[in-house]
């Protein structure tokens, strides 16, 4: 698989890099053990060779189940990226909280956005604890934290490259306001925003400012949390814990005119032998740019298809017909 400098660090990525929140067993549902494992590994044996998740995704649990996966592995062969700043055990001094939701017991837990320099090393010491390992290869802030000062933050990031513990710093869901802050105290190897065929705020600040600054842009929600697949129909029942349900993008309405657009696409994925999801996948590595993008697998099934996304290239004359498309 086709690899990507991320802005001006060392580190090469693919194309496509395994996103792990719904392995983590929270918010997506109940996930299968063996399975989680198994679309790690299948990831890895077909090229995607990083990995993203978060401290919170699973309560830790994300990141140990990573650990499993890859223990037989050497670890300078694989990117690990991870996520701070969402804390479920102590919210700080002063600070809000960001939503409550429920363990993978089923309590009710809140969860606060915090990122004071103490809480960053804190929490990063934890992640390396859970991952295994002597260092982690991007650790990105998931959310900002109004309470604590973007130079407090990154002060602490940079504390963490210079003890060799981390190799780049990053962000996501951050303004260019906000990373502009951040990048003035540590060079930022990296930013996540949310992206995809209907979802393409980025493109008006945060992808132009870090083209401006060489910054990697890492897009999350390529299949807009799975709509994109054409799995989605009116009337879908989400599960009771998979926070989809909630969400805008899956009204009725949403589905219906998402469902639309891509019966009309539909015909130049399956000229490439290419399902839709792939066909999004493959639209969205390829926008100006973006580095690489964020995709989800929670068997081995769905990682082998995420990993095929790739494997052709659209002609110009198709870009500009999914382009139309999306502008109508």
């Amino acid at each position: 698989m086709e690899h990507r400098q991320l802005g001006d660090t060392d580190i090469e990525v693919p194309g496509i890099i395994l996103g792990a929140w719904a392995i983590g067993g929270w918010m997506w549902g109940p996930q299968d053990h063996d399975d989680a494992i198994a679309a790690i590994r299948t990831s890895l044996d077909a090229g995607i060779d990083a990995i993203d998740t978060a401290a919170v995704y699973g309560f830790g649990r994300s990141e140990e189940l990573l650990a499993e996966a890859i223990a037989d592995r050497p670890r300078d062969q694989i990117i690990l990226l991870t996520k701070f700043g969402l804390r479920w055990d102590h919210g700080g001094e002063g600070t809000v909280r960001f939503f409550e939701t429920k363990d993978l017991e089923g309590n009710t837990v809140s969860i606060y956005r915090f990122a004071s320099p103490e809480s960053v090393i804190l929490e990063c010491e934890r992640s390396l604890r859970r991952l295994k390992t002597d260092y982690i290869d991007v650790y990105q802030i998931h959310w900002p934290d109004d309470t604590t000062p973007v130079e407090e933050t990154f002060g602490a990031i940079d504390k963490l490259i210079r003890d060799g513990k981390i190799r780049a710093g990053g962000v996501s869901n951050y303004t260019p306001e906000l990373m502009d802050r951040a990048h003035k105290v540590t060079p930022l190897g990296s930013s996540q925003p949310p992206y995809s065929m209907v979802l393409r705020d980025a493109e008006q600040d945060v992808i132009p400012w870090c083209t401006e600054h060489n910054v990697g842009v890492i897009v999350y929600s390529p299949l807009q949390r799975g709509l994109l697949t054409g799995k989605i129909k009116p009337g879908y029942k989400f599960a009771a814990d998979d926070h989809r349900g909630e969400n805008a993008f899956f009204q009725p309405q949403n589905v219906r005119r998402v469902n639309a657009f891509l019966d009309e696409i539909r015909p130049i994925a399956e000229s490439h032998n290419a399902t839709l999801g792939q066909l999004a996948i493959n639209w969205t590595v390829h926008r100006p740019g973006i580095t690489a993008a964020l995709v989800g697998a929670r068997n081995p099934k769905q990682a082998a298809e995420n990993a095929r996304a790739l494997d052709f290239q659209l002609t110009a004359e198709e870009t500009k017909r999914i382009n139309d498309l999306l502008e109508r």
